[in-house]
């Protein structure tokens, strides 16, 4: 058979496919209900959503209700996504001319009977202007199916490597390397303390958190404090949770990012403790709850691929360590919560190895410097 009889709405919604799955990294999302349409997302798109829609729209009515049903499935998508808000582009190849293709809120509608028409439409060409030189227009259906599939498959393989890169289980050091440390300083203490017993003092001496200190030129102990514990059960509970999560975020962000992540977050934390206490404060879980924020970024990032985990998963532990923190008498909350913003920001700012993202990052390292210049301005001038 030399070729196959291809509809003209068919060719069209395939060369569309092809155009922004090839040349604009959208991925297809399965949609349930939907026959005749292609639902595409790409999370950092001009356009979060594309749906091409080769269905017969023959009058308003008909149009009105199919927006309907758009602004159901965007609804559901942003709900599922955890995000606050989604633009669409809704792309009808089989809508009657009588019918008014208006943007409707945060859908922009255009109406194609002809691949020739892009050349004319502003709307496409303003956000997608390579788009009329990148188009397949294949005659023959039997070659627009083959390159169409063939150049698909060829980019879902290489998304699928780049994934396999990211998600797949790597060797991890540093963790088990700062846990030692940690078990190391803790030895020191009770040497120092010559007792079964933490004092103060020597918490101090030995680089403990507090702002008098802190205000008086010891900034170093922004880091020393997060490698000390005032006890066993305060260590053991650290280096537990060290232990469950510190692989993870080592093995997702490379070794470089996560000790940059953990000692940011170790930082950040202690000069929001600084800002809102004079206590003394030691203990590796300001930092430990940056990793934390390290994963929370990390499950936004893939939140198409990981589904509810940020909501049934991530979160919840989140919260409820943070629930326990205001609930038990002598947490240092405020190191908790500082360290988890901390963590997400620095997450963002350092960006996930095979997942770089300019903007991203460039937001981050602002928002984190920020962040810490208000810290600094609370805990040493305020």
């Amino acid at each position: 058979m030399d070729s196959i009889n291809v509809r003209k709405q068919d060719q069209i919604l395939m060369s569309l496919v092809h155009y922004f799955v090839t040349k604009e990294n959208y991925s297809p999302i399965y949609v349930h209900g939907v026959k005749d349409e292609i639902w595409l997302e790409k999370l950092d798109g001009p356009y979060r959503v594309i749906r091409i829609n080769s269905n017969r729209i023959f009058n308003e009515e008909q149009f009105k209700f199919d927006q309907y049903r758009i602004r159901d499935i965007l609804r559901q998508i942003k709900k599922k996504t955890m995000s606050f808000s989604i633009n669409a582009l809704n792309i009808n190849l089989n809508a009657d001319d009588r019918v008014d293709d208006r943007s409707d809120n945060n859908i922009d509608n255009i109406k194609l009977h002809e691949l020739s028409e892009i050349e004319d439409n502003e709307l496409i060409l303003d956000v997608f202007p390579n788009i009329k030189n990148n188009l397949l227009e294949d005659t023959n259906g039997l070659d627009l199916i083959f390159n169409v599939t063939k150049d698909i498959n060829a980019k879902t393989e290489r998304e699928n490597k780049r994934f396999e890169k990211i998600f797949s289980p790597k060797k991890t050091y540093l963790t088990y390397i700062i846990m030692a440390l940690c078990v190391v300083m803790m030895i020191v203490s009770y040497v120092m303390a010559k007792s079964s017993v933490l004092d103060t003092l020597t918490l101090v001496n030995l680089g403990a958190n507090n702002v008098l200190l802190l205000r008086n030129g010891e900034v170093y102990r922004l880091i020393t404090y997060a490698f000390l514990h005032g006890g066993l059960e305060h260590i053991i509970c650290n280096m537990y949770s060290l232990f469950v999560i510190g692989p993870q975020i080592e093995s997702k962000f490379g070794k470089g990012r996560f000790l940059t992540i953990y000692l940011i977050s170790a930082v950040v934390g202690g000069l929001l403790s600084a800002g809102f206490t004079e206590y003394v404060s030691v203990g590796a879980s300001g930092a430990i709850f940056g990793l934390l924020g390290a994963m929370l970024y990390f499950g936004y990032r893939f939140r198409l691929y990981l589904k509810d985990a940020i909501r049934t998963r991530i979160l919840p532990v989140i919260l409820i360590n943070i629930a326990i923190g205001f609930a038990v008498p002598g947490i240092d909350n405020a190191c908790h919560i500082g360290g988890l913003i901390g963590g997400f920001l620095a997450a963002m700012a350092v960006g996930i190895p095979e997942d770089n993202k300019t903007k991203d990052s460039t937001n981050g390292i602002i928002l984190l410097l920020i962040f810490i210049a208000f810290l600094c301005y609370i805990a040493f001038i305020r």
